[in-house]
């Protein structure tokens, strides 16, 4: 359905409904006339959900139905009713201190593993057929040396913390 220009134009509040065979809503945005929210264009997600939560439900059913009906096997043994700690015996109190180096390494390596992360998009952006030419022409050359800025401090990061130590595991 095709709606003359000066009909739009014309309009000045929130929404526009033209009735028709079809109902077609424009609303008056900062972006100028757009079509209105249809839920209908959600759809796909909302069976997507119901498909998620159905095969993670099914699948705890499914799990407890054979350990009921004895399809499972389930032997315990002394070894296999122990608790388990990331390869460790468990000996001793629960409440004993850990060493700060478990987190520090923890820390340090989200640290340099999501800065890293900023590097994809500008690489991505920099140097794909697709930028725009304005954009490459203005900006390449001084987004490359903020980046090799970005880089230098994290090898001085890096460097740092190795010379105090942060990577020995004693």
């Amino acid at each position: 359905m095709s709606i003359p220009r000066h009909v739009v134009e014309v309009f000045l509040g929130k929404s526009l409904c033209f009735f028709s065979l079809s109902l077609l809503c424009l609303v008056r945005t900062s972006a100028g006339v757009e079509a209105a929210f249809d839920l209908a264009d959600y759809y796909p997600i909302f069976i997507f959900l119901i498909l998620l939560i159905a095969f993670a439900v099914g699948t705890l059913v499914a799990s407890q139905v054979t350990y009921l009906l004895g399809l499972k096997p389930y032997k315990p043994t002394e070894v296999k009713l122990m608790p388990y700690e990331s390869g460790m015996d468990p000996v001793g109190s629960a409440r004993m201190q850990f060493d700060v180096k478990f987190y520090l390494i923890a820390i340090l390596f989200l640290v340099f593993d999501l800065e890293l992360l900023f590097l994809y998009p500008w690489a991505v952006l920099a140097y794909s057929d697709a930028a725009d030419p304005k954009w490459v022409e203005v900006f390449r050359r001084m987004v490359f040396w903020e980046i090799i800025v970005f880089i230098a401090l994290l090898t001085i990061g890096f460097v740092y913390e190795w010379r105090k130590g942060v990577f020995r595991w004693r």
